[in-house]
């Protein structure tokens, strides 16, 4: 990976890098003192590069990081309210004779993920420790600590295309 140092105002590229490295950003950054505003990702070598070598500019989020992060914790809190939602809306029901044979499959996976939820949020409130649970649960310690924090839940639903994440759809 490399660093672009790019102008959002005037848009243009003022520079490239070979590398992610702070000190190469910080050298870059030193010889450019007329800067004082650094657009940058969350990463915490941009921010230590840019504090050391312009202590004054002010650092703030690019629009692609914010639209990003901002459209993954809305995609999170939705995924969280599914649930209730469905809950309260009285869907929560399925009617296995209009499923197809896939969603059967699905479903089924999906009453096994609750009872795993179960089971693993059972243990963890009578104290049990992760550990503990991952060796009787035979789960990975990732599962396990997903479950715990409560980011496995309403997992009933169409199996995503990898190219999900890279598709665009918008109105021009």
């Amino acid at each position: 990976y490399g660093t672009i140092l790019y102008d959002l105002e005037g848009r243009r590229v003022l520079g490239l890098l070979a590398d992610r490295d702070a000190t190469s950003v910080e050298a870059w950054l030193s010889a450019h003192t007329g800067i004082t505003v650094i657009a940058r990702d969350r990463g915490g070598t941009y921010a230590r590069a840019a504090t050391k070598a312009l202590p004054d500019a002010v650092q703030v989020a690019d629009r692609w990081h914010l639209m990003a992060n901002a459209s993954a914790a809305f995609l999170e809190a939705v995924r969280r309210s599914m649930k209730p939602l469905r809950e309260a809306l009285g869907v929560g029901t399925v009617d296995p004779k209009l499923l197809t044979s896939v969603e059967h499959r699905q479903l089924d996976g999906a009453k096994r993920r609750d009872a795993e939820n179960a089971t693993v949020l059972t243990l963890a409130e009578a104290g049990i420790s992760l550990r503990e649970i991952r060796r009787r649960t035979g789960l990975s310690r990732g599962t396990v600590r997903r479950i715990v924090r409560g980011e496995r839940e309403d997992v009933f639903q169409p199996r995503r295309s990898t190219l999900a994440p890279y598709v665009w759809i918008g109105v021009e």
